[in-house]
């Protein structure tokens, strides 16, 4: 079994400003680094940070200046960064990463922009009540769709870069890491989480009825099977809830909506999450003009989910994408999950990454990190994922670095 290759995340801002950052990295023991080009909006934590120990990113936007050129005449377009105080933080970073012998990756994030659904609210996904997510881009919208590809061709083929992670190259819906939130207090299982996702703006229910469905129909289905949860009641006796929810959310989907209306559904949807993946990987690419560019999805093998991690059918995206990024923190049946759908369907230069998180604050379990990435390595995993290298602490780091001694070894 060969020791997966690892790479730690990082925003520009954990660098720039931090002339020890780049050695402090390379010395955990990996040799690549994910490095923020385009990010959504978020309060992080810079605890080794000579100058600040707290960064509010205010707003989606690019950590790079855009190229006005490219963005000329176009209403929707990226936003400029100004918390980083650096013309070009993304570069700035990446160059001095670079100096310390780490290969840089970009990772750019897409259909997760608060600031683009708050100025323009028609490109928003629109739920099955007529709320709208303005965090939640819309990706059947094909104004969307071009804006999405323009930016991942711009953000992911930063000078210094040497490959790509597209984030939220997808659907996006409810479940988002907002401001004061208080959605809690009624509780929704993977099943409601998606019926609270699905979008059912005017594009979308012309997709639907290109599926076979009425969309007034399906929208009075989702709203009829959502109703139990306001109530705060179960769809079913709590051992055949169990069952169906070990089965996958998808199976109480159909149940719920019935197969005709869940297939059209699905049909819609993993064709415009299909279109904008083939479309974004094909102008990175094309960008790029190096068949060494690694364009690589974060990913989950059920092509219902969305998110961060895009729903994917593994035999589809793995004919066009480089590999995939999967969500492998929470054990053995997590990984499992993730991987073994994948394997099957790898080519031979296909990358299959494990990411897991190293941040105990958040979820994280470096103590366990040689385990849970030997396993992740027995499933099928070539390369590891760590998040995050700038949010840890000390202590996790040493973990960490303690752990990739290990399997170096």
């Amino acid at each position: 079994m060969m020791t997966p290759r690892a790479s730690v995340f990082l925003y520009p801002w954990d660098v720039v400003g931090d002339p020890a950052a780049p050695r402090r990295i390379a010395e955990l023991g990996v040799r690549q680094v994910t490095l923020a080009a385009a990010y959504h909006s978020t309060r992080a934590v810079t605890p080794r940070h000579p100058r600040h120990r707290i960064v509010t990113a205010r707003h989606s936007a690019v950590l790079y200046p855009p190229d006005e050129r490219r963005w000329a005449g176009r209403t929707l377009r990226p936003y400029p960064q100004d918390w980083v105080d650096a013309a070009d933080p993304f570069g700035a970073a990446a160059e001095a990463l670079a100096g310390a012998g780490l290969e840089v990756h970009s990772w750019v994030v897409l259909a997760h922009n608060s600031r683009l659904g708050a100025e323009h609210p028609d490109t928003s996904v629109v739920n099955a009540h007529g709320d709208r997510y303005p965090w939640a881009p819309c990706i059947g919208r094909p104004e969307v769709r071009d804006y999405l590809v323009r930016l991942a061709a711009e953000a992911a083929t930063r000078p210094g870069a040497r490959g790509c992670e597209l984030e939220s190259c997808g659907w996006y819906g409810l479940a988002h890491l907002h401001a004061h939130d208080k959605i809690a207090g009624v509780a929704l299982d993977g099943a409601g989480q998606l019926l609270m996702s699905l979008c059912f703006c005017d594009r979308c229910r012309d997709g639907y009825a290109a599926y076979g469905a009425d969309p007034e129909d399906l929208r009075a289905a989702v709203t009829a099977a959502l109703l139990p949860y306001w109530d705060g009641v179960a769809a079913a006796p709590p051992a055949a809830a169990e069952a169906v929810e070990a089965a996958g959310a998808w199976a109480r989907i159909v149940g719920l909506l019935g197969e005709g209306r869940a297939a059209a559904v699905l049909g819609w949807r993993r064709a415009a999450a299909t279109r904008l993946q083939r479309e974004a990987v094909a102008a990175v690419r094309s960008r790029a003009q190096d068949s060494a560019f690694r364009v690589l999805l974060h990913a989950t093998p059920e092509p219902y989910a969305c998110g961060a991690n895009a729903g994917v059918d593994p035999a589809e995206v793995l004919t066009f994408a480089d590999g995939l990024v999967l969500p492998c923190t929470g054990g053995p049946a997590t990984r499992t999950a993730a991987l073994e759908p994948c394997v099957p369907h790898r080519r031979p230069h296909t990358t299959l990454a494990a990411n897991l998180t190293v941040v105990s604050g958040m979820g994280g379990t470096p103590a366990t990190l040689a385990e849970d990435a030997a396993h992740a390595a027995e499933l099928g995993a070539d390369e590891l994922r760590l998040y995050h290298g700038g949010l840890a602490s000390a202590e996790d780091l040493a973990r960490v670095a303690e752990a990739l001694g290990a399997l170096g070894a």
